[in-house]
């Protein structure tokens, strides 16, 4: 199995002591299967230093431990689709805060400043309910 990024490292190290309270050693170091376990996309995606490179590349590594990270959003597509795959999740009732978070994250990595009206009205109703 290769060796992960310094960066990488780095980032998991940040959530070692997060989420489990571990404290890693200066150097290199291999995250534990806890911590593994423990990560969620959503938390790799809002951590700091963790771009869409390194988060690739920690889901790689965990994958080749046996730990399987599944993505919040489906790589691919385009922007259109993934609103409209959220839009009609939030209709059928089946929308989770990791995929609006997810989603907003990518619209931002793609610089896009276009949100559907239909999913801002959804975002509206979400903060003005008790959503979760």
């Amino acid at each position: 199995m290769k060796r992960l990024s310094v960066r990488a490292q780095n980032v998991l190290k940040e959530l070692a002591v997060e989420l489990k309270g571990e404290q890693p050693p200066k150097g290199n170091w291999s995250p534990s299967r806890e911590l593994l376990w423990a990560l969620t996309a959503e938390r790799l995606a809002t951590t700091r230093n963790c771009g869409p490179h390194t988060m690739r590349e920690i889901v790689e590594w965990a994958q080749g431990c046996g730990v399987t990270i599944k993505p919040v959003i489906p790589p691919g597509g385009s922007l259109s689709q993934m609103w409209s795959e959220l839009i009609a999740n939030a209709s059928a009732g089946s929308l989770t805060s990791a995929e609006i978070a997810g989603a907003l994250q990518r619209s931002i990595r793609r610089k896009s400043a276009r949100i559907p009206i239909a999913f801002q009205i959804i975002l509206v109703k979400i903060l003005l309910s008790s959503f979760e």
